[in-house]
């Protein structure tokens, strides 16, 4: 049995006479949908796939659709005679547009037995005698030339047992570690320092040093079994690059770290492979140092050439999360194999420019990066590793007099040891690569949000984002909100309990604590609901932490917006200062370890925003019936005076006014200040701390805890209002009994009603769904103002509790996960455009067509 080792992301030509078996070998080696045949895509054109004349079509369309699997990432097989040099030479060149390698595999079968096939196939009959002689030879001038034209492997099956015998095996691209998940500490350029990184190694990395019988570092290992992952230039310039490679090489042969090539490792291979190159940037130093190590050990410059052969040039990591190479590389490149890859990686892009000290200017690809997989490298130095787009630059200049740097990955930590001294002078001072030190990403771009969007979450999935949902957010956000470096979060929507079936109640607790029994969910927390109006507060310690962490214009310590991204107040400052005074008084800063931290609130009263909507909306319809019910009571009890039979239309009018009074007493309970009056008697109620550096509270911290931390914190300042709670057992009929007596006296007394939610962060119903994360029950009187005055009476409840929550349901849960998402990501430093992917399709998904008065 003959195997044939096949990359699994790879061009595959299948190269024979007509008859040969190529479509049989394919069908029986590869998938169906993994076969890109001509005589499929001839029939696709024209309906018959012996039609010769549509040849070029068939083509067109065969390379076409081959190039489509391949920039998606798909091994794809090419199904046609492909004996001629020029069709091989546009599938090569496809190949290496795509960044795969070519391989070709030959079926060499006796031209007897290709043309005994072909008599035996019907629909091959009218071939000419001469096709197969010519198609024969030119497969035999081909043979010897297949590697000159480009294919990186060439497998010759001769006779048609070789061919019946073959087996094919899928081999992971040598770049390919996907299979490794770390956890992994991934050092930064090192140029030569030795002690450097044995200090970094021992000290706040905690490996282990290995030393031969001179007190040389051979070898580290970590007690946890961690891996380091070394991004490239361990040579030049510094003082001891034998000893660096020493150790290096020692654990990469022990599987204690890994490498990938850089520029200067590049170049000191081909000087030690005996080519000629450029003694300089540190190379004649490096020389020098491996002359002296070699008259001490002979074998240690073979060694060094071996090691720097088998490195490759970049490693995709942790289930594709990771991705290490010397000087970055696009998200188009990730895990791909070919030249143009290999140049990328150890050199980086250029702009053809240079600048004033000499140095080509390198193409900001980190600014456009738009990837999922994390990118690590060095290459240009520095003065401190920050987070871009997901990307970071771990070359911090160490022989340069800065600091050698690491990750730790997954945890995102980053940590370094100084340099001893400058070992080496640099031409360019040390300076950002691209942007200004300590901004998160350059400014959003149309193409993050714009058109259909899939996003993928933690927690509900892939969630989909229709394209005229994405145009109205659009119109939205870039019309309306907030300052978008500081837009971190939307709060989803809340779906409403369940129609009542208790008389004259359109909503009631029963219903929200039985849904949350049948999902398996005992332990609900009902929070008191505010009549205000919902905001999110992003609160610094103070300006300078804004600038840092979200790139803030200056003087601007945070932001207060609405649900949907617009700004609460013309100047929020006032507001801010109060509140991060509050969390310092508090002591959460330092007890949550944060400079900055996210806010769930109300501010209250309703009308201090929405004003307008109070006089033009419901004070209108209130001054209509003290206008209107007066004169038209009056009216008809004179008619019933003088025996006019109307006593029900009179006992129906009252019934309205009796309404209408109850709709206008049930808005004036929520009027108070307005905007333009400032903060005097106005309040914010938060009631949960969404996020703080590093982490995500939301899905993390029970909502008893949260309320605790909320309670510490409004006790400092009386602007701020606490939340009131009730926790209920939803099996125990006595504290479900207690529920509901709790929320009529919040309703009686005025109040809008309450949230019930299950006590932890986040739960799962019973059938593994996600559990909504909220359910709100209104009282009986609130509900006037989104109903009508005579919601209440029968006829109409009866109507209302046919209503479909559904959607709304759909649309709470949805909303839900993409903002967790959005705060997952906000915590751990994701860049920008990856929060606002979430917050926008919460944006999005809110102009989905759903009753406004759920």
């Amino acid at each position: 049995m003959t195997r044939l080792d096949i990359p699994d992301l790879s061009l595959v030509v299948l190269i024979g006479t007509t008859g040969s078996g190529k479509s049989t070998f394919a069908r029986r080696h590869f998938l169906p949908t993994q076969v890109v045949s001509s005589d499929v895509c001839r029939g696709l054109v024209a309906d018959d796939e012996n039609d010769q004349a549509a040849t070029p079509q068939a083509f067109a369309l065969l390379h076409y659709l081959a190039g489509l699997r391949l920039a998606a990432g798909r091994l794809t097989v090419v199904d046609a005679t492909n004996v001629r040099r020029e069709a091989r030479r546009k599938l090569v060149e496809l190949a290496r547009e795509h960044d795969v390698l070519p391989v070709a595999v030959v079926l060499d079968i006796p031209e007897r037995e290709s043309a005994r096939r072909n008599a035996a196939r019907p629909e091959r009959a009218f071939l000419p005698g001469h096709v197969i002689p010519r198609q024969s030879r030119e497969l035999r001038r081909s043979l010897r030339g297949l590697e000159r034209e480009g294919f990186r492997h060439v497998h010759v099956l001769r006779g048609t047992g070789a061919v019946e015998e073959a087996e094919i095996r899928l081999t992971r691209r040598y770049n390919d570690l996907r299979h490794l998940a770390g956890p992994f500490d991934l050092i930064g350029d090192v140029h030569g320092c030795r002690s450097e990184l044995e200090t970094l190694l021992s000290g706040p990395l905690g490996y282990v040093l290995e030393r031969d019988e001179h007190g040389r570092a051979v070898g580290a290992r970590h007690p946890e079994g961690r891996t380091a992952v070394f991004v490239g230039d361990l040579v030049d310039r510094g003082p001891d690059t034998p000893g660096v490679l020493r150790l290096v090489m020692g654990m990469a042969e022990a599987g204690t770290a890994l490498c990938v090539p850089g520029n200067h490792e590049n170049k000191l291979a081909r000087h030690l492979a005996g080519r000629k190159v450029q003694l300089t940037h540190g190379l004649p130093e490096t020389v020098e140092q491996l002359a002296r190590e070699e008259e001490r050990d002979p074998t240690f410059r073979e060694r060094v050439r071996a090691f720097l052969d088998g490195l490759i040039s970049h490693y995709v990591l942790d289930g594709g999360a990771l991705v290490v190479s010397h000087a970055g590389l696009p998200e188009r490149y990730h895990g791909r194999t070919s030249g143009r890859v290999r140049s990328h990686a150890l050199y980086g892009d250029t702009t053809g420019e240079t600048d004033q000290f000499g140095l080509p200017v390198r193409y900001p690809w980190a600014e456009e990066y738009r990837g999922r997989a994390a990118v690590v490298y060095g290459h240009t130095p520095v003065p401190r590793a920050v987070w871009l787009n997901n990307t970071l630059c771990l070359d911090t200049g160490c022989v340069f007099g800065g600091a050698l740097t690491a990750l730790r990955w997954p945890e995102r930590e980053i940590v370094d040891t100084p340099a001893e001294r400058v070992w080496y002078e640099p031409v360019r001072p040390l300076a950002p690569a691209s942007v200004s030190d300590g901004a998160a990403a350059r400014p959003p771009a149309i193409d993050d949000v714009q058109g259909r969007r899939v996003i993928t979450t933690a927690h509900a999935g892939r969630l989909a984002v229709r394209e005229e949902n994405a145009a109205a957010a659009l119109e939205v956000m870039s019309r309306f909100a907030v300052d978008p470096r500081l837009l971190m979060y939307l709060p989803p929507t809340m779906a409403p309990c369940a129609a009542s079936a208790e008389e004259g109640y359109l909503e009631h607790p029963a219903e929200a604590f039985a849904a949350y029994r049948e999902a398996g969910v005992r332990e609900v927390l009902c929070e008191e609901k505010h009549m205000g109006s919902r905001a999110v507060v992003l609160v610094c310690r103070d300006a300078e932490t804004a600038a840092k962490r979200f790139d803030a214009p200056p003087g601007v310590s945070g932001a207060v917006h609405t649900r949907t991204g617009r700004p609460f107040l013309s100047d929020a400052g006032p507001l801010l200062r109060r509140v991060a005074d509050a969390v310092g008084a508090a002591g959460l800063w330092e007890e949550l370890g944060t400079d900055w931290l996210l806010l769930d609130a109300e501010i209250l009263p309703w009308s201090f925003k929405a004003g307008g909507l109070v006089r033009g909306q419901y004070a209108a319809v209130g001054a209509a019936a003290r206008a209107a019910f007066p004169g038209a009571l009056a009216a008809l009890e004179a008619a019933a005076g003088r025996g006019v039979p109307v006593e029900g239309v009179l006992a129906r009018q009252r019934e309205r006014a009796e309404d209408a009074g109850a709709f206008a007493a049930a808005y004036r309970r929520y009027c108070g200040p307005a905007e333009e009056e400032g903060l005097a008697g106005v309040r914010l109620a938060p009631f949960q701390v969404l996020a703080v550096e590093g982490r995500s509270l939301a899905a993390a911290l029970p909502h008893d805890e949260q309320l605790a931390l909320i309670d510490r914190l409004v006790s400092r300042d009386p602007l701020l209002a606490p939340t009131r709670r009730l926790a209920v057992d939803t099996g125990d009929p006595a504290s479900v009994a207690e529920g509901t007596r709790w929320w009529l006296e919040l309703t009686e007394a005025g109040g809008e009603g309450m949230v019930v939610k299950p006590r932890a962060a986040f739960v799962r119903g019973a059938d593994g769904r996600p559990a909504q994360p909220g359910l709100k029950c209104r009282g009986r009187e609130y509900l006037r103002l989104v109903y009508g005055p005579e919601y209440a009476r029968p006829a109409h409840l009866a109507r209302l509790r046919e209503r479909n929550l559904g959607h709304k349901r759909s649309l709470a849960l949805r909303e839900y996960a993409l903002g967790l998402e959005a705060l997952e990501r906000l915590a751990v430093g994701e860049p920008l455009w990856r929060v606002h992917e979430a917050v926008f399709a919460v944006l999005a998904l809110e102009s989905e067509p759903v009753d406004p008065r759920l």
